[in-house]
């Protein structure tokens, strides 16, 4: 408790959140409001951090999220080339040193088409007002979405300009991000950002901020869903461990496209679900719609997240039934 309250009192925040702090430190029989609530983990978001000159370099866990996921995904990879027999007609889709070519790409795709995918989904009035905030890139502001945009127009690109089977392509990349997704869960879980919803369930979390201690109608600390841990366990773990199985040991990516589209599904149909416990974006809440919803009102609609999931999960399937018809038709 000693921690998180450290946390709390260090933020400027409205005086309604100070109060709840106050409360908490005079009446601590009676905190939190939720009694199994667990106290957000003292944990920098900076590994370390280096003076140089006017400037300060620092590795953050967000970073080496990317850096460790993107690094785990290509040695997937790598040794699924090197097995022969897991592809269609014995023959890996790309070398070993086309591979390594693609990855380039794949970062920029990631970078450029997570970034826009947020300007344009979540803050396109802001950014129009505001263009050159765009670049800010360290400040900020990425979507999934849009990175999963980004990643297949660089895929799409790489594949025309070498002559590579695109189906093959795309299920190599499939297979590989839940190791990213998960670590970059848990990247913005310590940051902390894209936290859940107020819960009373004994695993809730109280995370330090303004924002996340903005809770109408609680009077003493706020606990909300862990969402990001929600997302890491069925993103990353679940749908990770699914996509191997399927891939080493029954033999889907002999059928082009099959695995890419069971990625598709399945992330969908994760975020769809979590995003049921994850608090909307800011810009969504209003009194009126205080659960966030761009469709719907009330305790019945749709996130924002949701409603982009929601073509992931068809195309996913439609491209799971495609693959399976071609394969049957030509054998």
């Amino acid at each position: 408790m000693g921690r998180c309250m450290r946390k709390l009192k260090a933020d400027r925040r409205p005086a309604r959140v100070a109060r709840a702090v106050d409360f908490a430190t005079r009446h601590p029989h009676q905190w939190p409001m939720f009694p199994a609530a667990i106290p957000f983990p003292d944990i920098s978001p900076e590994i370390f951090s280096i003076p140089v000159g006017g400037f300060t370099i620092a590795l953050r866990w967000y970073a080496l999220a990317y850096i460790v996921g993107i690094l785990i995904g290509w040695r997937l990879v790598a040794r699924a080339l090197s097995r022969p027999a897991l592809w269609p007609g014995d023959s890996p889709p790309m070398t070993r040193a086309q591979l390594d070519d693609l990855l380039t790409w794949i970062i920029v795709g990631v970078i450029v088409g997570g970034r826009l995918g947020f300007v344009v989904f979540y803050q396109p009035a802001h950014y129009l007002a505001n263009p050159v905030e765009i670049l800010k890139v360290w400040k900020g502001g990425m979507s999934f979405h849009g990175g999963f945009l980004g990643v297949v127009g660089a895929v799409w690109l790489f594949s025309r300009r070498h002559g590579l089977r695109l189906g093959s392509i795309a299920d190599s990349m499939a297979f590989a991000a839940p190791a990213g997704l998960f670590l970059g869960r848990i990247a913005n879980f310590i940051k902390p950002e894209l936290w859940g919803r107020p819960t009373t369930v004994p695993w809730g979390v109280i995370f330090p901020g303004a924002a996340a201690q903005n809770c109408p109608g609680v009077l003493t600390l706020c606990a909300r869903h862990p969402s990001q841990l929600y997302e890491a366990a069925l993103e990353g773990l679940l749908l990770g461990s699914v996509l191997l199985f399927v891939v080493w040991k029954r033999g889907w990516l002999r059928v082009p496209w099959q695995t890419a589209g069971l990625f598709f599904a399945g992330y969908g149909l994760a975020r769809f679900v979590v995003e049921r416990f994850r608090e909307a974006d800011a810009q969504f809440i209003t009194p009126d719609n205080p659960m966030g919803f761009v469709v719907g009102s009330g305790q019945i609609g749709l996130s924002m997240g949701q409603l982009l999931s929601l073509p992931m999960i068809v195309v996913g399937l439609g491209v799971i039934l495609f693959a399976r018809r071609r394969a049957a038709g030509r054998a």
